[in-house]
């Protein structure tokens, strides 16, 4: 082999060495520190507000009231926004990620490398996505939470701070977009990245609320170990 190649060749296998290194070093990572415990479970109060964590085996959403003596989240979020536009949903569900993902893969037969490039390492826009349920139901991938008032003033907050609002200070709208008949998305705050994800979002969101959360997480997983660990149950008994 020439010795140009060779060089090549030795090159070739160390970055290749490198990226398979820097990916186990992450995985490590992200499960040790999704491991390590943050917070409190909140217990039913007779003021408390229930909200919920749900999943859909890859992706986390926060599923609060619609409306509250706190807030009317449909002076924001609209139902109008959404297909269906029905006013009887109880709930709305916000989840955070990237813009790319979000509107240009609606499953993951059609991601495309240039989307999950982008979206890895800070290339791409942020949106969140607002979709209105009936109460959900409990299960291994939805969790009831107990808020304080003072703890859901601060996750409403949170929830807010996270949009993007133009010049009117109102919420921008992405028309023309949704999975169903009940969501909408909108134009969102921050960058999707490999350490900040739609899962880190929500678990910032929970440690927000003081509620139990993961030191760090990208993944769901990471988010839902706390809940279903042994003495973890309803109500934090």
């Amino acid at each position: 082999m020439p010795v140009t190649l060779k060089k090549i060749a030795k090159g070739a296998a160390y970055a290749g060495g490198s990226i398979l290194g820097l990916l186990a070093l992450y995985g490590v990572a992200a499960v040790g520190l999704s491991a390590v415990p943050v917070g409190e479970r909140g217990r039913p109060a007779p003021d408390s507000v229930e909200v919920y964590i749900l999943s859909n085996g890859v992706h986390t959403d926060i599923v609060v009231p619609v409306r509250s003596p706190q807030i009317d989240w449909t002076r924001q979020i609209r139902y109008a926004d959404t297909p269906a536009a029905d006013p009887s949903m109880q709930f709305v569900g916000f989840g955070w990620g990237d813009k790319g993902f979000y509107l240009d893969t609606p499953t993951w037969a059609e991601l495309k490398p240039s989307t999950a490039f982008k979206a890895m390492f800070w290339l791409g826009e942020s949106a969140i996505h607002a979709t209105f349920h009936h109460r959900p139901t409990e299960g291994k991938d939805c969790v009831r939470l107990y808020l304080s008032r003072a703890q859901y003033a601060r996750l409403i907050d949170f929830i807010q701070q996270s949009f993007d609002y133009d010049a009117q200070g109102r919420v921008e709208h992405i028309a023309g977009h949704s999975y169903g008949q009940f969501d909408a998305f909108y134009e969102a705050r921050r960058t999707y990245n490999l350490f900040y994800t739609c899962n880190s979002w929500t678990n910032e969101a929970l440690k927000a609320a003081g509620q139990r959360a993961a030191f760090w997480t990208p993944f769901d997983a990471g988010i839902f170990w706390h809940y279903r660990e042994r003495g973890v149950t309803e109500g934090g008994r």
